[in-house]
């Protein structure tokens, strides 16, 4: 078979496999790789190239960083700290939600940052009286336009500077997203601010417990405990309430309140079995304990295979909102170190963030399985897996042949005219597939049109950058769209009536000021 046409037919099967959502995303990469091994558009190394590939490490780097300020509270502390002082206003709600989650984003990823304020956001908004929905699509939102902040903001900034690198360009430093990320988000708070009230339903979605003071304060009337809330509940220590399941070691000691459990590390403070309260107890199958102890040992007792008892909270969940935890000022000054790192380019960013991950590690500020499990796998099986084709369309011409295609259908018009055409076909592809996925299909044809038209890549780059993250008009765009969907109690087609504006001005901003700022 023509390697161009073995190419087209993988992209076109692999556009309809992400589309459907049928087979996982991961899948859909690693079939992509060995379809073109298989068809012999590329050799096998450079069918797997992608899994050993800089920006695949320097993104799952990134990930344990993240993990270790969402797991230490900083972002809860950060939260609470500016959100607190937000008041009950919509508007100016809005715009600090908008802003601190930007700026998050800018560190920790778009989802990362999502799902650390998701829930603080819709404690807000109970407590303001807000519908939940109000908040909650504006807080995703904004999370896209603060991607563009910094280098480290999406994995689509890391692809893009690595790609510009390779094509005759440069790759984009730290802190130069910010130029067109400032008015991407600027604009994106004005549309939100003039717009959202309207275009925006008034509902409210499935409320999270997350309220820890609320959560302790009714722990302590159902069990009838003395102990202060700040007491019960604090950067190192926690409480949990638990059951005991059939065939629990436990079943037939003797507890009494007060006293340490059977392995030393917890006091449980209070038991209840069905409604009766209990100062002493020999524990049955279905008893409910109320533990107390450092959050290591909690979760240790509590969460690990062979627990003698089941968690109703899980505590690893819930101490990531007690603001500020033991390792939160290792956790900053690692993550501060890393950005002097990529901010200087003193080593390449991937071994910048390897050294920051192994740093969190060996300090404990996160633990190997920690590590390991705060690696989104899909995005790097998706990265991974997605590069090859990249390669492939440069390999077999399949990128100049589009881009051929492209320069005839707009004729004389001018390379802005070119950059709006990908820039519109990144924008509606990244609706319907992964826009890192996007941006990895249509990066080539860039780069074709840039050397055809004898040109620079570095605002064609940008400008997809830009298009990859106006993910808005479906809640299957991004995890974060869909992240906020429940909670705000959203329907599918509310994305799109403030998406359309926001997309619109994304679009704007991608062919008018990128190439002012970037020359052709």
């Amino acid at each position: 078979m023509d390697p161009v046409i073995a190419t087209l037919l993988i992209l076109v099967l692999a556009i309809i496999a992400f589309v459907s959502n049928r087979v996982p995303l991961g899948i859909v990469a690693i079939g992509v790789s060995l379809a073109l091994f298989f068809t012999g558009v590329l050799t096998l190394p450079q069918a797997l190239a992608g899994f050993g590939d800089p920006t695949v490490l320097f993104i799952a780097a990134l990930f344990v960083v993240s993990e270790s300020l969402d797991a230490t509270g900083v972002t809860a502390w950060a939260g609470q700290l500016v959100i607190g002082r937000a008041g009950t206003k919509r508007t100016k709600l809005l715009i600090v939600i908008g802003l601190l989650v930007a700026a998050l984003t800018a560190l920790i990823s778009v989802n990362g940052a999502v799902a650390a304020l998701l829930p603080l956001v819709v404690v807000v908004a109970a407590r303001a009286g807000i519908p939940t929905s109000q908040l909650l699509l504006p807080l995703a939102f904004s999370a896209h336009a603060g991607s563009m902040l910094l280098l480290t903001g999406t994995p689509v900034n890391i692809i893009v500077s690595d790609i510009a690198a390779s094509n005759g360009g440069r790759a984009f430093n730290f802190f130069e997203f910010a130029l067109v990320g400032l008015p991407l988000l600027a604009g994106t708070l004005l549309i939100l601010g003039i717009f959202g009230s309207r275009l925006l339903p008034s509902r409210n979605g499935a409320l999270m417990p997350t309220d820890l003071v609320r959560h302790a304060r009714l722990l302590r009337q159902q069990y009838d405990v003395t102990l202060d809330t700040g007491m019960m509940i604090g950067p190192l220590n926690g409480v949990t309430e638990v059951i005991v399941p059939p065939r629990s070691p436990l079943i037939g000691q003797r507890l009494c309140t007060g006293m340490a459990t059977p392995s030393g590390d917890l006091v449980l403070l209070a038991a209840r079995r069905g409604a009766e309260q209990m100062q002493e107890v020999i524990v049955q199958a279905g008893d409910q304990l109320l533990l107390q102890g450092t959050w290591d040992d909690l979760v240790l007792h509590t969460e690990t295979p062979g627990a003698k008892v089941i968690a109703v909270d899980a505590p690893a969940t819930m101490r990531r909102a007690v603001p500020l935890g033991r390792h939160a000022p290792m956790a900053l000054i690692i993550l501060g170190a890393m950005v002097v790192l990529l901010a200087t380019a003193l080593v390449p960013p991937a071994v910048a963030a390897l050294l920051a991950a192994c740093a969190l590690v060996l300090t404990k500020t996160v633990s190997v399985s920690q590590a390991y499990q705060s690696v989104s796998w899909t995005t790097v099986v998706l990265v991974a897996g997605m590069i090859p084709l990249s390669t492939a369309f440069i390999e077999t011409g399949t990128a100049d042949l589009i881009a051929g295609w492209l320069l005839s259908a707009i004729g004389d018009a001018g390379p802005r005219i070119a950059l709006l055409a990908l820039v519109v076909l990144t924008v509606v592809l990244g609706q319907l597939i992964s826009n890192t996925a996007t941006v990895l299909i249509v990066a080539p044809i860039a780069v074709s049109v840039a050397f055809a038209l004898d040109l620079s890549v570095q605002p064609f780059m940008m400008a997809l950058t830009v298009a990859g993250a106006a993910s808005f008009l479906t809640p299957i765009a991004t995890p974060a769209n869909l992240m906020v969907m429940e909670p705000g109690g959203y329907k599918f087609g509310d994305y799109w009536k403030l998406g359309v504006p926001l997309a619109l001005w994304f679009i704007l901003v991608a062919v008018l000021l990128v190439p002012v700022i970037w020359p052709f």
